[in-house]
């Protein structure tokens, strides 16, 4: 769909969910946790966990350590606790205290403002370091979750298996002042109204220049 209109699309879908709750790392950015290291500590916190949650427990977490160094000198039950709610806890405890150890040791203590020495962090894959690098610097790069995937398939703009592929896809031809905002508009639109199950397609903003690719009924 070479003449999808792509900004419009967007701008129909962020009205749409103005008043829901944003995007997990938008809000914590907005919050005022919007550091790189807080923010690469709260995407890892939110793989395979609920937004509520991650948001929930991000806060937590940042109240007794947000950097590096205040992290490591947490004794690991400590920190399983204050993430407890977090999916894979005691996995992720050791992550977050292995990264802060790497950060201070091989960076100085100041997180690393580079995709591929991130994704070489234990843990942090490529969702993770995009969206941390987008949300906490604005860097041109795209992040795509669950979300990002199904609808842009769904709407035909790509054609892809995976999320890894649709990244690959939008890299090419989604203009780049949207490659930040297509994560923070999408997930809030794929929990409200481009559903997984059941889409509200009769009462959806871009209905008409999506083709329903997968739609059922």
């Amino acid at each position: 769909m070479s003449d999808f209109p792509i900004h419009s699309v967007l701008a129909r879908c962020a009205e749409a969910v103005k008043d829901k709750a944003p995007a997990a790392m938008f809000g914590l950015r907005d919050e005022g946790y919007g550091s790189l290291y807080e923010q690469l500590i709260s995407s890892l916190i939110s793989v395979r966990t609920y937004d509520e949650t991650s948001t929930t427990v991000s806060r937590r977490l940042f109240a007794t350590a947000r950097t590096p160094a205040e992290m490591v000198r947490l004794d690991r039950e400590q920190l399983i606790q204050l993430i407890a709610e977090a999916t894979f806890a005691p996995a992720k405890a050791d992550q977050i205290l292995t990264i802060s150890q790497q950060i201070i040791d091989d960076h100085g203590g100041k997180t690393p403002e580079d995709y591929e020495q991130l994704v070489a962090f234990k843990g942090v894959g490529p969702k993770v370091a995009s969206l941390a690098l987008g949300v906490a610097l604005g860097y041109p790069i795209i992040a795509v979750d669950i979300h990002v995937h199904r609808i842009t398939n769904r709407w035909g703009y790509v054609a892809t298996a995976n999320p890894n592929k649709t990244r690959d896809a939008l890299t090419e031809k989604l203009p780049q002042d949207l490659w930040v905002e297509i994560n923070r508009v999408l997930v809030p639109f794929g929990k409200h109204v481009c559903t997984g199950k059941y889409p509200k397609c009769h009462s959806c903003p871009v209905v008409d220049d999506c083709a329903q690719v997968g739609v059922v009924g």
